[in-house]
C-alpha cells in the first residue's frame, strides 16, 4: 500500500530520450485514431499503435478503440503485424443486440485481445431490458470490461443508478462533430458527479481534444478538456457541488488546472484513476505534447547509459507528481 506521499513514477527509456509518466496519466490515453476528425486509414493507424506501445511514452498509451461494424477489416491488417498482438475497446454503437454478432465475428480473428467493450443505448431501450441484456452478455465475455455509453436523455438518471453496485462502467461522450454533441458544464458536472458520488468508473469519447477548456478556433464549439475533467472527478469525489464541479470544467488556466492535479497525494490520485478510467483520443501524440508544456510529463535526453525499456521508481516526495 502507498503512502501518503509516495509517488510511483513509470519510466521509458528509449534511443534518444527519457520519459516519465506518473500514475496520474498511466493509460489514460485510448488510441482511437480510427474515429473523427482523425479518420486514420486502419492500414495506418494499427502499426502506428504498436508504435506508440514501443514508445518511451507507451505507460501514457491505454487500449486501441475499434468499431464494430468494421471488423470484417482486421484480419488482414492483424495478419500483417509479425505476430503482434492487438488489444482492444471494441465500440458497438448499436446495442446490446449486435454484441453476440461482434463477439462471435472476433473468435474467428487471430492476433486480437477484446479487453474492453463500449456499448450504445439504442432508442427505445428501458433501463431494465439494458440491465438484463448487459447480464447476459457478461456470462459470455468473461473477464471484458463493459461500458454503457450512457443516452443524454430522460433514461439517463435511471441507467446511471442502475450502474452503481454493477461490474458495469459509463462512458459518456463530451463532444463530436457538430456543436449539440458537446455538453455544456452543468450536463457535464451532473454527470460526474452523479458516478464519482456513486462509485461507478467511467471514461469519455469523442472532443477532449485539448488538456485545457477551449473554443476551437475553426469550429466555433466549446470544448472540454481532459485535465478539466480530471480535477472535476476529484472534486466530485471529495464532496464538491455541481457549481463546483462545472467552474471546474469551464477554467481556462491550463497552468493552475496542472499544478491542482500534482498536487494531489497519492491516495487522491489513486482514487481519481479508479474514477475516470480513460478517454480516447484520435492522436496520442497531441495529449503528449501539450502534458509536455505544462510540466506533467518530463521529457528529457538519455544518455548512452540510459536504461532501456519500462523501469519502475519510487521516491517519496511531498512535491508534484511530475
Amino acid at each position: 500500500m502507498r503512502g501518503r506521499g509516495l509517488r510511483l513514477v513509470l519510466v521509458r527509456a528509449g534511443a534518444e530520450q527519457v520519459t516519465v509518466i506518473s500514475p496520474l496519466l498511466v493509460g489514460l490515453c485510448d488510441d482511437a485514431a480510427l474515429f473523427p476528425p482523425g479518420n486514420a486509414p486502419l492500414a495506418n493507424a494499427v502499426p502506428d499503435h504498436f508504435g506508440h506501445e514501443r514508445s518511451d511514452h507507451a505507460a501514457l498509451v491505454g487500449l486501441f478503440v475499434f468499431p464494430a461494424p468494421r471488423l470484417g477489416e482486421l484480419p488482414a491488417i492483424v495478419a500483417e503485424q509479425d505476430g503482434q498482438t492487438l488489444a482492444i475497446s471494441l465500440t458497438v454503437p448499436a446495442g446490446t443486440a449486435a454484441v453476440p454478432a461482434a463477439l462471435e465475428q472476433l473468435r474467428t480473428i487471430d492476433g486480437v485481445v477484446l479487453v474492453a467493450i463500449e456499448i450504445g443505448v439504442p432508442e427505445g431501450q428501458s433501463a431494465a431490458e439494458l440491465f438484463a441484456a448487459l447480464d447476459e452478455i457478461a456470462a459470455t465475455a468473461t473477464g471484458v470490461e463493459l461500458f454503457v455509453e450512457v443516452p443524454r436523455d430522460a433514461r439517463r438518471p435511471e441507467i446511471l443508478a442502475g450502474l452503481a453496485g454493477t461490474p458495469y462502467a459509463a462512458k459518456f461522450r463530451t463532444g463530436g462533430i457538430v456543436a449539440t454533441a458537446y455538453p455544456d458544464e452543468a450536463e457535464l458536472a451532473a454527470a460526474i458527479r452523479a458516478v464519482a458520488t456513486a462509485g461507478v468508473r467511467f471514461k469519455a469519447t469523442a472532443g477532449l481534444h485539448h488538456a485545457v477548456r477551449n473554443t476551437d478556433p475553426d469550429t466555433g464549439f466549446e470544448q472540454h478538456g481532459f485535465l478539466n475533467v480530471m480535477l472535476a472527478t476529484h472534486q466530485a469525489a471529495v464532496g464538491a457541488d455541481v457549481e463546483e464541479i462545472a467552474a471546474t470544467l469551464a477554467d481556462r488556466d491550463g497552468t493552475s488546472l496542472a499544478e491542482n492535479l500534482a498536487g494531489l497525494s497519492a491516495e487522491a490520485v489513486d482514487a481519481l484513476r479508479a474514477n475516470f478510467l480513460s478517454f480516447g483520443t484520435c492522436s496520442i501524440s497531441d495529449p503528449l505534447t501539450e502534458l509536455v508544456g505544462l510540466g506533467l510529463v518530463l521529457q528529457s535526453s538519455a544518455g548512452p547509459s540510459a536504461p532501456k525499456g519500462p523501469v519502475a521508481l519510487t521516491s517519496i516526495d511531498e512535491g508534484p507528481l511530475a
